[in-house]
């Protein structure tokens, strides 16, 4: 059986190399996201002409268009949207 014969450097040594200049780049910050709305607006894509809202309830914490909405939400939306959603898991099948 073939053997490594290389060495590793003791710990010790490796944390004394180590510099503890501090990080002064700060990340830039997120925008802001609106809490859900009480009342359910039609969200996500807009309607096509003629078509009715279908009513979904999400499976999982989604994210909409900047708004947050926590599992169990209703909401309403296009019937293409709410089949997508569906497909990917984020909406109950009914």
């Amino acid at each position: 059986m073939a053997t490594n014969s290389t060495t590793k450097k003791p710990a010790a040594d490796t944390a004394a190399e180590e510099t503890t200049e501090a990080v002064t780049e700060t990340a830039p910050a997120r925008p802001t996201r609106k809490a859900a709305a009480p009342d359910p607006d039609v969200v996500g894509p807009a309607l096509p002409a003629g078509v009715d809202p279908v009513a979904v309830t999400l499976a999982h914490h989604h994210t909409i268009d900047g708004t947050d909405y926590p599992p169990g939400a209703k909401l309403l939306v296009s019937p293409d949207y709410a089949h997508r959603l569906r497909g990917q898991g984020y909406a109950n099948q009914v």
